[in-house]
């Protein structure tokens, strides 16, 4: 018998602060889905009981990975686990000779920052306060080594055109690294299509993994060249031996995996489990159809996008009382970030139409 995918009504009855609160902050950080938080209880209990056994709390990365290839489309001997974003992007940077980067000058820090410290990094400004795919692309000649963006831009909500990216790196022969922690989850991710030299994300947000759980996929070609930013002894082939040496590092891309924090990888398998689960075409259509719909609600009220950009699965509304607007929000049981000037909201498969309703009741009664 064929099972039908998960409706986004069920699995929001996965999320127990959805009770009281409309959530439009998973940018930020996602709540706890009930599968995840009953997965990481059950090992602080058996932490607490002394009924557990460390090794296999130390298979819940392996597991994550291969549940993780599963939902990108790759194999998993490609893909790195690791603790965080800048782990990543600073993995690359010391599997990298020296060279230039080009960087979004508004890129979330964790991707602009690990460049620096071993490259020369140039920025690109925005203009119109959107970061311009045109003037990335006006950045690259010869000298670049690798040009380093998010998919989606946190501080805008602007879906770059990865593919024009890809075009363009190909053109001087610079390398593409890709940060998916604002959109993976939600929006599907053409792997064999874009083909990146390198794509990261931290499982936080729109995965719903607890913090602590990154992943780094390296293309097979450029598996050879990457090296471990902290080698150990998961910079080995199992079985591991733990002592003395010597670093007889993996072939693939284990030889980048971090030593696991545990519980976060409990954590990890348990929202990969869940999210693989999901029809990943109707949870991109349902996310961006809530999307377009507070978008086109908020201006017919006066309030316009930051960006004329390609829009996401996140809503960044320009107004000068962005403090104001998130603390009547929240008074309201919404919960959106504001960031300076601007106001942000992100649509998961867990939200539904009555939460732009409500939303839109709070943005209409005074800006």
């Amino acid at each position: 018998m064929i099972s039908r995918p998960i409706t986004s009504a069920r699995f929001r009855e996965l999320f127990p602060a959805l009770r009281s609160t409309v959530w439009l902050d998973t940018p930020g950080a996602p709540p706890g889905a009930r599968p995840v938080v009953e997965a990481m209880r059950e090992t602080l209990a058996a932490w607490s009981s002394g009924e557990f056994d460390w090794l296999d709390w130390d298979g819940a990365a392996e597991q994550a990975r291969v549940l993780f290839a599963r939902l990108t489309g790759v194999a998993p001997a490609t893909v790195s686990t690791l603790g965080s974003l800048g782990e990543a992007a600073a993995t690359v940077a010391a599997s990298l000779p020296p060279g230039r980067i080009v960087v979004p000058a508004e890129e979330f820090q964790s991707n602009l920052f690990p460049w620096s410290a071993r490259h020369e990094v140039v920025t690109v400004p925005a203009r119109g306060g959107t970061t311009r795919v045109e003037d990335l692309i006006k950045a690259l000649d010869e000298r670049v080594s690798l040009l380093a963006v998010s998919e989606v831009t946190s501080r805008e909500g602007q879906r770059l055109d990865l593919a024009a990216l890809r075009a363009a790196t190909d053109r001087v022969g610079a390398r593409l690294f890709v940060n998916l922690t604002q959109s993976l989850g939600v929006l599907r991710f053409d792997a064999a299509g874009i083909r990146p030299d390198y794509f990261a994300v931290h499982g936080y947000k729109w995965l719903l993994c607890p913090r602590g759980a990154a992943w780094l996929v390296t293309r097979p070609d450029r598996l050879s060249e990457l090296k471990p930013l902290v080698p150990g002894w998961k910079s080995t082939n199992p079985p591991y031996q733990y002592f003395g040496g010597p670093a007889n590092l993996a072939q693939d891309a284990r030889r980048a995996d971090a030593s696991p924090a545990w519980f976060s990888w409990i954590g990890a398998k348990a929202a990969l489990e869940l999210l693989t689960s999901l029809d990943a075409d109707q949870v991109e259509r349902h996310c961006l159809g809530l999307a377009g719909r507070l978008t086109d609600q908020a201006r017919a009220i006066g309030l316009r996008r930051v960006t004329d950009g390609p829009g996401s699965h996140i809503v960044v509304l320009h107004t000068d009382r962005a403090d104001h607007v998130a603390l009547r929000l929240r008074e309201h049981g919404v919960r959106a970030t504001a960031l300076s000037d601007r106001i942000r909201f992100g649509f998961h498969y867990f939200n539904q139409e009555p939460d732009v309703v409500a939303t839109m009741r709070v943005l209409g009664g005074g800006r």
